[in-house]
């Protein structure tokens, strides 16, 4: 475990001894204020560190036990590994001594034991009474079966001790993970002449290094790493558990304040919306109704919100699924533990973890909005991913979006989303950029595309098939990415279910079949364009003259020029294949005879046609590659 990865915190009412306490053990006043000193009270949170016997250093946060200042309270306990309750002797469990437990306990705090301080100003009776109540009172939390340690700060009774049960309780405590994206939650901010803008706090989670680029969240500012400082000393990295100073470049000191997180650029999303997972007290006063306002602690920031539930209102002790709409947002990441205070009297209410950081607004009438947040509080890391993907549609997620929403990074994430695609649950779009869709969402876009073409072929029989942009505007009726529907296509060419000619998508058992009535129009269009040999009427001619409805006529029309049977040279003049076979024929022979062909001499080979037809064919024997013309003559391409 590297140093300093271990967070121990105080807890309990004021003038119970916690900063006495850290003061005995570690030499370190964590009261630093002037007005601290001054009351005798702990107001800020207080920071120190301990060596233990067996060479590990373990961070400590002391926190103020004034009721007042319990925002500050919370604050510091958002990093704490391991708590030591701490309860005077000769006062016992009091008020503040409950909500410190309730809010280590909405925290997600694990592990830690108690301390009775001030035992020299009681005698042992009285010890023994004192130490009954606070098991008792221990009861149904993580400390039930906790040690009870007494101790004198004045005298030093019992600190050797405890000096080594926190050493046992470390050395069972894993350290955080350094993988993900680095955070820090900011509990305070000043500025130190010749260095600039420094802030501290708690790393909570991966690892920085001194020269990284950092965000600053819920702002838009970034900043890049000066120097760090673990404990006073100076370091290149910082990692997870770690309490850390770090210097800003590229920020004043007027950027950055309590409550915002310094974590890697793009890793966090801010957000005025969030699902939770929530337990009301059951030491609250009275339910809690619809739209309340209360105050919403994470990490070190305090936020005003409404709370938004189905139903009307939850009642003391209730546990279920809520929305918090803040007054201005936070940057947070799922399985974040929050605390959740009531507004005015201020009030540990409740708390639990965040279950999306980024949620679509969920309506009381919608039951059915509310229960899929089971799948987020109690699904495994596919079905959450799998959740995230559907409500994406048919945008997709890329990978740091999906990180984002689950709280899954690097290998952790590739290897879940590597077994979906194998299970078929999610498809990759775009290799390079990591950009990925629901296979339902994927399915579903084939067989629009699909029942688009068949539509397209019911109503246009003649038609070879649809235009691929034309199918583009039909199937992505949304906003996609840009190679998804390229994909689309690909993967049912591949199939064999789609043919792709050029610029046009067919269902591949689509044939253009003439009835016999069409049948007679096909013949007729043709016998017009071979009796009219090389003068052909118009286009608008021809279709006047065909029976039947127009639209017939002209796809037939349309047919014929798609399969090469009539040849459109410019504007409204088609010639029949065969004519136009004659008319390179003749061109060749003559070239082969005379070498080359003058304007003049094409007009007489084609029994002094006018230039009216002249010109176009001239231009298209040129197109073909048959003829090329060197000044006013032409000649045979070699």
């Amino acid at each position: 475990m590297d140093e300093g990865t271990v967070i121990l915190g105080t807890a309990g009412h004021i003038d119970h001894g916690k900063t006495t306490l850290v003061k005995a053990l570690t030499g370190i006043d964590t009261d630093r204020l002037k007005e601290e000193k001054a009351r005798g009270i702990t107001i800020e949170l207080g920071f120190a560190y301990l060596d233990l016997p067996s060479g590990k250093r373990i961070g400590i946060v002391d926190v103020p036990g004034h009721e007042k200042f319990v925002k500050n309270m919370v604050a510091g306990a958002m990093g704490m590994d391991l708590v030591v309750l701490v309860i005077a002797a000769d006062e016992g469990v009091m008020p503040q001594t409950r909500e410190h437990l309730e809010i280590c306990q909405l925290l997600g705090v694990k592990e830690g034991l108690v301390v009775l301080t001030k035992t020299d100003m009681v005698d042992e009776e009285w010890l023994e009474l004192v130490q009954d109540d606070v098991r008792t009172s221990m009861r149904g939390t993580f400390l039930q079966d906790a040690p009870v340690v007494a101790v004198s700060s004045i005298t030093g009774k019992g600190l050797n001790g405890l000096v080594k049960l926190l050493d046992a309780k470390v050395a069972g405590i894993r350290p955080r993970a350094s993988t993900g994206p680095y955070r820090l939650p900011v509990d305070r901010v000043f500025t130190m002449r010749g260095f600039g803008t420094v802030v501290t706090g708690t790393s909570i989670s991966g690892q920085i290094q001194e020269g990284d680029e950092v965000r600053i969240y819920p702002k838009d500012a970034v900043a890049r790493i000066r120097g760090i400082q673990v404990h006073g000393q100076e370091r290149r990295e910082a990692f997870a558990g770690m309490r850390t100073a770090l210097n800003l470049q590229g920020v004043d000191r007027e950027q950055v304040e309590r409550g915002d997180v310094i974590a890697t650029p793009g890793t966090l999303h801010p957000s005025y919306l969030l699902d939770l997972d929530f337990l009301y007290l059951s030491s609250a006063e009275r339910p809690l109704r619809y739209r309340h306002p209360v105050r919403f602690h994470s990490g070190t920031a305090e936020v005003i919100g409404r709370i938004l539930f189905q139903g009307h209102e939850i009642h003391p002790g209730e546990k279920g699924y809520v929305q918090i709409k803040l007054e201005r947002p936070v940057a947070v990441l799922p399985g974040d533990r929050y605390v959740l205070r009531s507004y005015s009297p201020v009030r540990t209410i409740g708390g639990g973890r965040v279950l999306n950081p980024l949620p679509r607004k969920r309506k009381r009438t919608r039951p059915d909005l509310w229960e899929e947040l089971k799948v987020l509080d109690q699904g495994g890391p596919r079905d959450i991913i799998n959740y995230h993907l559907k409500h994406a549609g048919t945008r997709g997620l890329n990978a740091l979006e999906l990180s984002v929403r689950t709280g899954l990074y690097e290998g952790e994430l590739h290897a879940e989303l590597r077994e979906a695609m194998e299970a078929g649950d999610v498809v990759r779009l775009d290799a390079d950029k990591g950009l990925y869709i629901h296979a339902d969402t994927y399915q579903g876009l084939e067989e629009k595309l699909l029942s688009s073409l068949e539509e397209f072929h019911e109503e246009n029989p003649l038609a070879p098939g649809r235009s691929k942009e034309e199918l583009k505007s039909k199937v992505l009726s949304t906003w996609g990415p840009p190679k998804l529907f390229q994909k689309l296509l690909d993967d049912l060419v591949r199939s064999g279910r789609v043919v792709q000619e050029k610029d046009l998508v067919r269902l591949a058992r689509h044939e253009v079949s003439l009835g016999e009535e069409e049948g007679r129009i096909r013949r007729r269009i043709e016998s017009i364009f071979l009796d009219s040999g090389l003068t052909p009427p118009s286009r608008a001619r021809v279709l006047e003259e065909l029976p039947g409805a127009p639209g017939v006529s002209q796809g037939i029309f349309d047919l014929m020029v798609r399969e090469g049977t009539l040849v459109r040279l410019k504007e409204d003049l088609y010639f029949h294949r065969s004519v136009l076979e004659r008319v390179k024929d003749l061109v060749e022979k003559f070239m082969h005879e005379h070498g080359e062909m003058g304007v003049n001499d094409f007009r007489e080979l084609t029994g002094g046609l006018s230039r009216k037809y002249m010109i176009p064919l001239l231009e298209y024997l040129d197109s073909r590659k048959i003829t090329i013309r060197v000044g006013d003559k032409r000649r045979l391409r070699s």
